[in-house]
């Protein structure tokens, strides 16, 4: 899974991109100054780094510069709120591979990544397998024995989180954040319906999972079968 690196200070911002990066498979280590940005760079070394011009204490600009003197094959996009030609050619000037203007449509910012990302000649992973199931992230379609199953979207993403996890319990708060966004306040038993609904679908006998196993007292778990 692809790392980036997302410094920016606005937290509802840094959240809602962090969900959309998260739900098209990319592992998204956050930062919210300058400083801390580039300690988490050295640590965790993301293939692609997103900064915010107006950050507090250094700002985007000497991020980008100091990363990308450091680390010459990461991959920088500037986000930049004034939209001005010199933001842009500065952004540039210091290293910065792209730019988007704020206010913004997260899908684009997924999608400026995904170019980027081919562009410095990084493998996409189109597909998810484990066992019988097939799941195609560009279609985001799930197959079973190479059968499409009719998914909803949050069905989707569940299988998604799954397959990527195989044998990990997830709480259903984990499962809330990362299916429904950090910002869901209803009930928490909306996880056990879409799983019930899920299982119909996907397993040879519900009532007795092979699949997604029921934790008791935490949550849920896809079973890797040998």
């Amino acid at each position: 899974m692809n790392k980036i690196l997302l410094v920016e200070d606005e937290e509802s911002i840094r959240g809602f991109l962090k969900i959309n990066l998260q739900r098209n498979n990319f592992n998204v280590i956050e930062a919210s100054s300058g400083e801390e940005g580039i300690e988490l760079a050295k640590k965790e070394r993301p293939k692609i780094a997103i900064l915010d011009v107006m950050l507090p204490g250094i700002d985007g600009f000497m991020v980008c510069s100091k990363l990308r003197n450091d680390y010459p094959e990461m991959g920088i996009v500037m986000l930049t709120a004034k939209g001005q030609d010199m933001d842009k050619i500065m952004g540039l000037e210091y290293g910065a591979d792209d730019y988007i203007i704020k206010p913004f449509n997260p899908i684009e910012v997924v999608l400026r990544v995904k170019a980027l990302l081919r562009r410095l000649g990084e493998d996409e992973k189109e597909k998810l397998e484990l066992g019988p199931f097939i799941i195609d992230l560009y279609s985001q379609k799930v197959l079973k024995n190479n059968i499409e199953i009719d998914v909803t979207p949050k069905e989707y993403l569940l299988m998604k989180i799954f397959l990527e996890n195989p044998n990990k319990a997830f709480t259903r708060d984990e499962l809330l954040d990362l299916v429904w966004g950090e910002n869901y306040f209803g009930d928490a038993k909306i996880i056990d319906v879409n799983i019930r609904r899920l299982r119909a679908k996907i397993e040879d006998k519900p009532s007795r999972p092979d699949y997604i196993e029921t934790v008791w007292g935490i949550g849920y778990r896809w079973k890797a079968r040998d």
